[in-house]
């Protein structure tokens, strides 16, 4: 008995030595483990990286730019379901335990050592806390010493922050896979969009229970190339849902019998044509607040644009490059591939394709055979990514030929060639043979008042070449710069009805560079001629007389106000637009002009918010008086002050405005009458026809269009703006003006309209001549000044009526 209670005595004492031991090396692996472990408090200001987003005026999305497709959701926003959902996939216990969970973990063993050599993955027994603190604070490095670190700092977490605040971390952080190319998701908003194109609370049962099987092996549970693991994952989910009490078993079970029904975002029309639009507002917010903000700051963006006139300018100025382009025939195939072989469709279906221009689509020749071709068209790729399994055929027949001036479908195409084609509207299964064209351009579309764009094209394809040749290709203007020209002479004591000389002139440049003889586009000349005429008909002759009379560093100073040119050089020939300019910048110049001589700054944004809805930035820079009120009292309205410089006269805008409709209803942009609205606006041809402009204006919208080779070259020796640049805009303006009134342009108070003849300028008898617009203290002459007509002293000549002349020292067309 002695012995026996001496052996429990010594049993007692080693017990309670192996004890004080275990509990001195727990602690000091605790203390070894804690010493450096990093600081759970810092979750406490954890701002997760996520992604901007741009919408359009209407609300659409055009635009995301992320390192990590994320949408935070703060838990009181998150469904119960995807809560429940979640729970019961990766931590029943979460409510429960703290921070670690005995339970999982002793679960966990049980399992591991029953599947012993089945090759089974082992089970884990991480909370959602110990994946919180992996995720944020220690790294997946698999390894003892990271699990011990794991559970330390996940007991930290759980005596600092509350459970609600975990399980947003977590919800928020997760990576869900992608079910399509490009469409990584992070986090449960993220990926309901992604996988089911729906916010979170839309989902059904069998949706959240998929997304909450996702976290342990996303790339495992594609929904797409492995349905069948991916199905069975969520049906346990789904099991351990109906076992933890959030779903009535007949739910569950009705539930598992569904499909995945993933069906992944696609690409809409808007974003499809909205790539430039979406690229520049990348540049800009990158250059505004930098690239860690832009792709991880959750930025929202509220675009200008209008998705409806984009798509609407993006089709005017593909038509019209296209009509220039096969206008010079047929180029030929893109290249060839073996069309006899059976996997013809993988083989087309491997090529790069734009993905900006349908209808557009890639098609390779399968044979001809008489007067029709048979081709096959490239295999439609899914939004999972994945090619649809079935051959589509058509046939090109010589109606898909016409333009190429080709007479039979086999001088065009061979076996073998791939094309594009585009479907014969009412013609099912017949198409059209197109070809990428060389030339290219761009159009943009503002608010003449605002500065608002609405649409813009910087190119015939974003896939093919991002360079914006909107904002940012420099190309000389031609003879659209003209009316700025003829604006600073209005603005400065001329008339519609001063005359000038359009006749030969040599210009001596000085410094040894000899003469400059500038001409018409034409050749000819017509002698003495109204502003009006010279702006009617673009005569170059009659610019430089007026530039000269003028003076041009004033007119390099109104450039510089209509933000044409920062620092023009003031030379006589930038009068015929000989600098270079963008399109943006053009049509923003012609807004000054419709909008009655404001001041505009051009935006393709009117407002940014902070991830947390603060806004940070708006375009409109107007002060609203009376808006703080908190109530009625009887105070006045609140009104809107209009804080923009006036650039111009409003006299001098609308008689510049009135003069450009001239160009539009008898002048070199005849072709743009037939949108049947009152319009105006100026073509601008440069040297050699390497560049065709035409920038004009509804009361309500200005627009600016551009042609030209990326690497400078004719168009062809009798191109010209009203030929090629002017149909682009006339094309866009019927669609875009279809169902508005025919506004006429507004008469701003001060102005007279007199009738005058078109030919002297002078005052008009009876119900002939036109209506011109003149200033107050201004009015037709009796007899005019010829600008340019010098006796050689510097002088004008004057012309009486009767048509004697006398020779005057007037400055030369001032009244």
């Amino acid at each position: 008995m002695r012995f026996i209670l001496r052996l429990f005595g010594w049993a007692f004492a080693a017990g309670t030595i192996l004890f004080v031991i275990g509990v001195a090396g727990a602690a000091g692996v605790i203390w070894h483990y804690s010493k450096d472990l990093p600081d759970s408090a810092q979750l406490r200001n954890y701002e997760p990286p996520v992604m901007s987003r741009v919408h359009a005026g209407d609300g659409s999305l055009i635009a995301e730019f992320a390192r990590e497709r994320r949408l935070y959701l703060p838990i009181q926003a998150v469904p119960k379901l995807i809560i429940d959902a979640f729970l019961s996939a990766e931590d029943k216990n979460f409510y429960k335990h703290f921070g670690v969970d005995p339970e999982g973990l002793a679960r966990a063993a049980i399992a591991n050592f029953r599947n012993r050599g089945s090759g089974r993955r082992p089970q884990g027994a991480s909370t959602i806390t110990q994946q919180v603190a992996k995720n944020f604070l220690v790294g997946s490095e698999q390894s003892i010493e990271r699990k011990i670190r794991e559970a330390l700092i996940a007991l930290r977490i759980e005596s600092t922050y509350s459970k609600d605040k975990i399980l947003e971390l977590y919800l928020n952080e997760i990576y869900l896979g992608a079910p399509a190319p490009g469409q990584g998701s992070y986090g449960v908003a993220a990926a309901a969009l992604n996988y089911f194109g729906k916010s979170v609370h839309e989902l059904n049962a069998q949706e959240a229970a998929y997304l909450a099987a996702l976290p342990k092996a996303p790339t495992d549970l594609h929904p797409f190339r492995n349905r069948e693991r991916a199905i069975e994952r969520r049906n346990y989910v789904l099991d351990r849902m109906a076992e933890n009490g959030f779903l009535k078993r007949a739910d569950a079970d009705a539930a598992k019998k569904q499909p995945l029904g993933v069906n992944p975002r696609t690409v809409s029309p808007n974003q499809i044509a909205a790539g430039y639009f979406a690229e520049e507002i990348r540049r800009e917010l990158q250059d505004r607040y930098g690239e860690k903000k832009l792709l991880e700051g959750g930025l929202s963006v509220r675009a200008t644009v209008d998705p409806k006139m984009q798509l609407m300018a993006r089709k005017a100025l593909v038509d019209g490059l296209v009509r220039f382009d096969e206008a010079r025939g047929w180029r030929g195939a893109i290249q060839k591939i073996d069309a006899a072989s059976r996997e013809w469709g993988l083989a087309l279906g491997e090529l790069p394709v734009l993905g900006d221009v349908k209808p557009w689509r890639l098609a390779v020749v399968l044979d001809v055979a008489g007067d029709s071709a048979r081709v096959g068209l490239q295999p439609i790729r899914e939004a999972s990514g994945l090619l649809r399994p079935e051959r589509e055929t058509a046939t090109l027949g010589p109606e898909g030929i016409k333009w190429t001036r080709r007479t039979r479908v086999s001088q065009a195409v061979s076996a073998g060639d791939v094309v594009y084609v585009e479907p014969i509207d009412g013609k099912p299964g017949q198409v059209r043979l197109r070809q990428m064209p060389e030339v290219n351009g761009a159009i943009t579309v503002m608010d003449p008042f605002s500065g608002r764009v609405l649409a813009m094209v910087g190119g015939f394809s974003h896939d093919q070449s991002e360079f914006n040749r909107a904002t940012q290709a420099l190309r000389q203007p031609g003879s659209s710069f003209k009316p700025f020209v003829y604006a600073t002479a209005l603005d400065n004591g001329y008339t519609p009805s001063s005359i000038v000389l359009d006749a030969p002139i040599e210009v001596d440049q000085g410094g040894g560079l000899g003469m400059w003889t500038p001409s018409n586009y034409d050749g000819k000349f017509t002698g003495p001629r109204t502003l009006r005429y010279g702006i009617q008909f673009s005569k170059n002759l009659m610019t430089v007389r007026l530039a000269k009379d003028v003076g041009m560093p004033l007119i390099a100073e109104y450039a510089r106000r209509f933000g044409i040119y920062d620092d023009m050089l003031p030379v006589l020939s930038m009068s015929l637009g000989a600098g270079e300019t963008t399109v943006m910048r053009m049509t923003a110049a012609y807004s000054m002009l419709a909008n009655g001589g404001k001041r505009i700054r051009p935006t393709l944004i009117d407002r940014i918010q902070d991830r947390w809805g603060a806004t940070i930035y708006k375009h409109d820079q107007r002060v609203c008086e009376g808006c703080e009120a908190d109530k009625w009292a009887n105070q006045r309205e609140p009104r809107l002050v209009d804080n923009r410089e006036q650039v111009l006269d409003p006299l001098t805008a609308y008689q510049m405005v009135s003069m450009l409709e001239g160009v539009v209803n008898a002048g070199t942009a005849t072709v743009v009458k037939s949108v049947g609205k009152p319009l105006a606006g100026k073509t601008g041809t440069t040297n050699d026809a390497k560049d065709v402009w035409f920038v004009g204006f509804s009361p309500d919208l200005a627009v600016g269009v551009y042609m030209g080779f990326d690497k400078p070259k004719s168009l062809g020796n009798s191109a010209t703006a009203g030929q090629y640049a002017a149909p682009i805009f006339r094309d866009f303006m019927q669609v875009a003006l279809k169902d508005k009134p025919a506004t006429p342009f507004r008469v701003p108070p001060g102005i007279k309209l007199i009738r005058v003849d078109p030919r002297s300028g002078m005052r008009a008898g009876g119900e002939g001549g036109i209506l011109e617009a003149f200033k107050p203290g201004t009015a037709p002459p009796d007899s005019y000044s010829v600008i340019g007509a010098s006796d050689g002293s510097g002088g004008a000549m004057s012309v009486a009526p009767a048509g004697g002349r006398s020779v005057g020292s007037g400055t030369g067309g001032l009244y």
